[in-house]
């Protein structure tokens, strides 16, 4: 009879969870196009772990632009996500600011042109004044909002300052757009073009970087604005605390970064400067 309560008893808190784990909302996740995009596996497991820290179920959503994921924040489709430095800045009273990566032990980035390998005469960007250019997404600081402020300061007008430009949307595009020869140069991110250099050094190595833009805010995590405070807290307790876990610590080597921090919007002031010259806010 004693063993037989005690069943029941464990059925019912079984079921009990059961039911806990079915009732509770899944949290959702947008990703943007990057690298991450080729790297399924490690996506999985890195949701896998945060499904065991949070005790919830989470979803990645990915979309093909940053518009998309955007949009998705804006109305509320989205819990979290990774976005751009520039779209973060675009929707700053919608949304709040989780975490930072760190990244080469700081929380910042670049943008790199690049231009195909076989170019030997191309020395920055003023070389490719008149030449076909490839950008990452219009909602992209390092593919788009940095190479059009840097043609400016040129003297330049960035709208004819190439004689043509495309999108590629993803940062992988742009490198292999370049390598292959489609286009005279392009605008990467930084981490996408280093991590492919140890991923893909084949890809890489048909490209060849002639400028290096100063350092910006790395691109942030983001919680919409009306995310619960415990929601909001668990998130990115579990980000900040990825380095003291074995196994997301294996996750962040596998991502090349060094952890999360809490992160300033101070970071991102000198992306806000370059969207002003362009009468944005």
């Amino acid at each position: 009879m004693r063993k037989t309560l005690i069943c029941l008893v464990l059925i019912f808190f079984w079921l009990a969870s059961a039911v806990a784990a079915e009732t509770t909302p899944t949290l959702h996740v947008g990703m943007t196009p990057a690298l991450l995009h080729d790297q399924h596996r490690l996506l999985a497991d890195w949701r896998s772990y945060m499904e065991l820290e949070l005790g919830r179920k989470v979803k990645f959503v990915m979309r093909d632009s940053y518009s998309e994921t955007m949009d998705l924040l804006r109305l509320g489709r989205l819990d979290f996500a990774w976005i751009c430095d520039y779209p973060y800045l675009r929707l700053k009273r919608e949304v709040r600011l989780l975490a930072v990566p760190v990244y080469q032990g700081k929380p910042l980035y670049r943008s790199y042109i690049i231009v195909p390998a076989t170019d030997s005469h191309s020395k920055s960007l003023a070389d490719l004044r008149g030449t076909v250019f490839a950008f990452a997404d219009p909602y992209s600081n390092s593919g788009y909002l940095y190479p059009r402020y840097a043609a400016k300061q040129l003297g330049e007008d960035p709208n004819r300052f190439f004689w043509h430009t495309f999108f590629t949307w993803s940062h992988r595009g742009v490198v292999e757009a370049v390598a292959a020869g489609l286009v005279h140069g392009g605008a990467v991110d930084s981490y996408v073009w280093d991590s492919l250099a140890e991923l893909n050094p084949k890809l890489a190595g048909r490209t060849r970087i002639v400028a290096r833009s100063p350092e910006y805010g790395f691109p942030p995590l983001v919680a919409r604005r009306s995310i619960s405070s415990a929601d909001f807290q668990a998130m990115q307790r579990m980000l900040l605390d990825m380095t003291d876990n074995a196994r997301g610590a294996e996750i962040l080597r596998r991502f090349r970064l060094d952890g999360f921090v809490e992160g300033n919007p101070k970071l991102y002031e000198s992306v806000a400067e370059m969207m002003r010259a362009f009468g944005e806010e």
